[in-house]
């Protein structure tokens, strides 16, 4: 099994949309996450949280940037293949037209994994 990190992408739209939500709307959220969580079972490592407040650093010093990820999990899948299908239909896709799951597959290095 590898680990899968998968990147919720959405345009601010919809960051400030979810800022304004009712009590009810941000429950109906939460429910719609919950049931996504529950049909992965061991298989989500960490369900994530919304992430913000981006930072770009580089040599020169560091920049605050608009990101449009706006949360991450991560999953253990037996391949890529597995690890899209467990995000395929995932209710993030509705949010906005614009909104986009990235998943990258954690890669070995075998150097720092032979000390284990």
């Amino acid at each position: 099994m590898r680990r899968y990190i998968v990147l919720y992408q959405a345009p601010l739209t919809v960051a400030e949309r979810f800022a304004q939500a009712t009590p009810e709307e941000a429950m109906k959220g939460v429910q719609l996450w919950r049931r996504w969580m529950d049909t992965l079972g061991d298989a989500l490592l960490d369900p994530g949280r919304p992430i913000g407040n981006a930072i770009t650093l580089t040599k020169s010093g560091s920049v605050e940037r608009r990101s449009n990820v706006v949360g991450m999990s991560i999953l253990n899948a037996s391949s890529m293949e597995q690890a899209c299908q467990m995000v395929s239909g995932h209710h993030h896709l509705d949010w906005a037209d614009e909104c986009e799951i990235t998943v990258l597959e954690e890669m070995p290095i075998p150097e720092l994994e032979a000390g284990k």
